[in-house]
């Protein structure tokens, strides 16, 4: 798996942003969902359902590696925290490597 010093570097410094953004997201679904004309019981049980399932993604906890570097990425983006185009400041090794990993 290829990937440089600066790449970690600065995965350590966009995963902040990207955490804050992806739980930002969950926000305004809870929100939504608890908003919904619905029986109250009914909500909070599906609220705690969502919250339960969602405490566990890469976007919300991340256990942070250089050895998981390019796992992580691949989580992230196959649970639409982020995007290729997030990538868009690292190296090229590390780009392909992704890639690779999510099929394209």
């Amino acid at each position: 798996m290829e990937y440089t010093k600066n790449d970690w570097k600065l995965f350590r410094v966009r995963i902040v942003d990207w955490q804050e953004a992806y739980m930002d997201k969950l926000n305004k679904e809870y929100i939504a969902l608890l908003n919904a004309d619905a029986n109250a019981s009914d909500k909070f049980w599906e609220l705690e359902k969502r919250i339960r399932k969602d405490k566990r993604k890469p976007g919300v906890i991340l256990k942070m590696s250089k050895q998981d570097l390019i796992i992580d990425l691949v989580s992230l983006i196959n649970d639409n925290v982020i995007g290729m185009e997030d990538l868009e400041e690292f190296s090229d090794g590390l780009k392909e490597t992704v890639k690779i990993f999510i099929g394209r």
